[in-house]
């Protein structure tokens, strides 16, 4: 069956529906971004790819399942640019260093995930969608702890460091650095200010002997 195109839209290329469902998800996230997680509707999903609400509603059974499948879509690609970083570093600290600033170009390319990721509107609605996120925060601390655990076997991370501590440090700059930028838009940029940051953060969790120490 053919997917009703609004009225006041020209015909569209009819997709398989796969292809529409990733095109529902790009196109809620491009709204995210320009107004806000809490004010797009479907009626603006369909609007936006020239379709009806009806032939949204025949790929996602509510609202509610399509903010999920947004967040699954984000988990599986943050998961494997971060994946694909880490494999290229040379040691646990690089690996690191690598993963930050590929999630920072991923968060540019994609500004919309962070308020997805944070909205309260959204996981009050959904406990789906709410223990999705939770799997995603706990499974990104726990790499990012591990590879800190790594660098402390290998004497590239002090052994007094609380390597939980400083995995949940590591994603609040993240999260920091998204929302200073997002205020102070135009006058700082993500990419900018992460350059500036990490090598902080990268001092802080060296062995004392190390310090300074050219990479």
């Amino acid at each position: 069956m053919s997917e009703e195109v609004a009225s006041n839209q020209s015909p569209r290329k009819r997709l398989g529906a796969d292809e529409r469902r990733e095109e529902i998800i790009r196109v809620t996230l491009e709204l995210a971004a320009k107004q806000g997680v809490d004010d797009v509707t479907t009626q603006d999903m369909a609007q936006a790819m020239g379709v009806t609400q009806g032939a949204v509603f025949r790929h996602f059974p509510s609202k509610n399942a399509i903010w999920l499948a947004v967040m699954q879509w984000v988990r599986d690609r943050l998961m494997s640019v971060l994946t694909r970083a880490a494999a290229q570093g040379h040691d646990p600290l690089d690996a690191l260093q690598r993963m930050f600033f590929a999630h920072i170009d991923f968060i540019a390319g994609h500004p919309a995930i962070p308020r997805v990721l944070m909205s309260e509107h959204l996981h009050g609605r959904s406990t789906a969608l709410r223990q999705l996120v939770i799997e995603i925060m706990l499974g990104y601390e726990a790499k990012i702890a591990g590879l800190l655990a790594d660098a402390q076997a290998q004497g590239l991370a002090r052994a007094d460091l609380d390597a939980h501590a400083a995995a949940t440090l590591y994603i609040g700059m993240i999260q920091g650095l998204v929302l200073q930028t997002s205020i102070l838009r135009g006058q700082r940029t993500l990419a900018a200010e992460a350059a500036r940051t990490f090598p902080v953060f990268l001092q802080a969790v060296r062995p004392p002997s190390t310090q300074g120490t050219p990479r």
